[in-house]
């Protein structure tokens, strides 16, 4: 039955990969990156087109470490296509960390709380959609909740070598996302702090792992490394608003929320009294430090939460077993689900225009008809104390609801969001057009399509102009010739 699970899983997160061309300004930038470390052999130093492109030269890049660069190398390495290289390597680690999460769990909480924690961790809208796109937020959130689970096994009495993976792991979270995984592992650091000779061990693993990268970036670039990623895209992230990712403290209230669907009715079973164990209290400190943190940091984008999931599912998932709160919960959250096809006509234009410029339809009464029965099913399950079962009810048709998503959405984005549909639509015409004006993620996009930028009007006139109105979709037009 697990293994029936785990292959389902495996199936849902590979299913959809290439059916939109890559999105964003970051996953292109990250997916140039990864290919050109494969091509090139230089795996220390990631490097990307400067801009304006008009004197295009690959320079380097000191924005992210390179562990998903790393991996989308490794996709390249594998022959895959490339819409593929850069995802599938996310998924898979997507699922294996699942895998982890649900063997550490039940360990620390039992078979029934791994698994529904697992579950509730595989079908939130939030990890399930980061496990299909090639951003750094996935890799994070994998490496230092490893890190978390390993170190609270070897808090409660297992092998001293679970210290050495835990360090092992959070060196590879250093290398994901930079020191924000040293600030989110100082929830861990106060309850292990008495636990001296493990946090050598872990700090020295920590430090094999992630100094070489970060030793030979100052060695060959100098200060130019060291004031663009340690100065500007740490300590200025969080203080400054010239990144343009500002938004206001309660922002992750509803980001939190939305990105736990379908399971946002268990929220009710997140009770201190339930804290009553080590490893409950680690988990419940980290989300809500984490919390914190990200709040008070002046750029807040979606994706900075993702490495609190975990420990949330987890607080759920106890939730789930243990409190009187959450007993009619999952019929609640299975009718969630009628919103999903809502929100598969949404996505293209929430993608295009921002979530709070999106055109959100009405709630058809097929949607929910189609949702009842996984609701009496759940319910039906909870009423003869079979929570767990009923979990599965509500996890399998959140997967089905995904599935639907990116089966009737995708091709939409694909065409109006991604960059891949317009380099198709103008792979002819490539050699005689220019850029006027051009959506950001549209040029990241194109420049990782065609592996050079299109050049800019004002630098290199073309017959062919390609213009973008703002707010608006790109366009072609042909340059006037002047009488003679």
């Amino acid at each position: 039955m697990l293994a029936a699970a785990a292959a389902i899983l495996l199936g849902c997160l590979t299913f959809g990969l290439g059916l939109t061309g890559l999105l964003g300004p970051d996953e292109p930038r990250y997916a140039f990156i990864g290919r050109h470390m494969a091509e090139s052999g230089d795996f220390l130093t990631p490097r990307l087109w400067t801009e304006p492109p008009a004197a295009a030269a690959l320079e380097p890049w000191y924005e992210k470490p390179p562990l998903l660069y790393w991996l989308i190398a490794l996709g390249f390495h594998a022959g895959l296509p490339e819409d593929l290289a850069p995802r599938l390597p996310i998924a898979v680690l997507s699922w294996g960390f699942v895998m982890l999460f649900w063997v550490c769990l039940r360990r620390l909480e039992g078979w029934v709380t791994a698994t529904a924690a697992a579950m509730i961790l595989s079908t939130t809208a939030g990890w399930f959609a980061y496990s299909l796109i090639a951003v750094t937020d996935l890799p994070l959130a994998a490496a230092f909740n490893a890190a978390l689970l390993l170190a609270m096994l070897r808090l409660q009495g297992g092998p001293r070598w679970l210290a050495g993976a835990a360090g092992a792991c959070f060196g590879l979270a250093l290398l994901a996302k930079g020191l924000v995984a040293g600030v989110l592992a100082l929830p861990l650091l106060w309850f292990a702090r008495r636990e001296w000779r493990d946090l050598g061990l872990a700090a020295v693993w920590a430090t094999v792992v992630a100094l070489p990268w970060y030793a030979g970036m100052v060695w060959r670039h100098g200060w130019a490394f060291i004031e663009e990623f340690f100065l500007r895209h740490h300590f200025s992230r969080f203080s400054s608003g010239e990144l343009q990712h500002v938004q206001p403290f309660w922002f992750y209230v509803p980001v939190l929320l939305g990105l736990l669907y379908p399971w946002i009715p268990l929220v009710g079973g997140l009770m201190p009294r339930l804290w009553n164990s080590a490893p409950r209290r680690v988990w419940a400190a980290t989300v809500v430090f984490g919390l914190v943190f990200f709040s008070a940091s002046a750029n807040k984008l979606p994706g900075y939460v993702l490495p609190l999931f975990p420990s949330l599912a987890a607080l759920l998932a106890v939730g789930l077993r243990e409190a009187y709160e959450t007993r009619r919960a999952l019929p609640v959250a299975a009718l969630l689900l009628a919103l999903a096809p809502v929100a598969g006509s949404a996505l293209p234009d929430a993608l295009l225009a921002g979530i709070r410029r999106a055109q959100w339809g009405s709630l058809p009464w097929e949607y929910v008809a189609a949702a009842l029965p996984f609701a009496a099913l759940a319910w039906w399950f909870e009423d003869r104390q079979r929570r767990t079962a009923a979990a599965g009810v509500v996890a399998m048709a959140a997967l089905l609801g995904f599935v639907s998503i990116q089966l009737s959405a995708f091709p939409a984005v694909d065409q109006v969001v991604s960059a891949r549909g317009l380099a198709r639509r103008v792979e002819r015409q490539k050699d005689r057009i220019c850029v006027e004006r051009l959506h950001r993620a549209l040029r990241y996009g194109l420049n990782y399509y065609y592996r050079e930028p299109l050049p800019s009007c004002a630098d290199e006139p073309r017959p062919v102009i390609l213009d973008q109105e703002p707010g608006g979709l790109p366009s072609m037009k042909v340059r006037a010739v002047p009488a003679r």
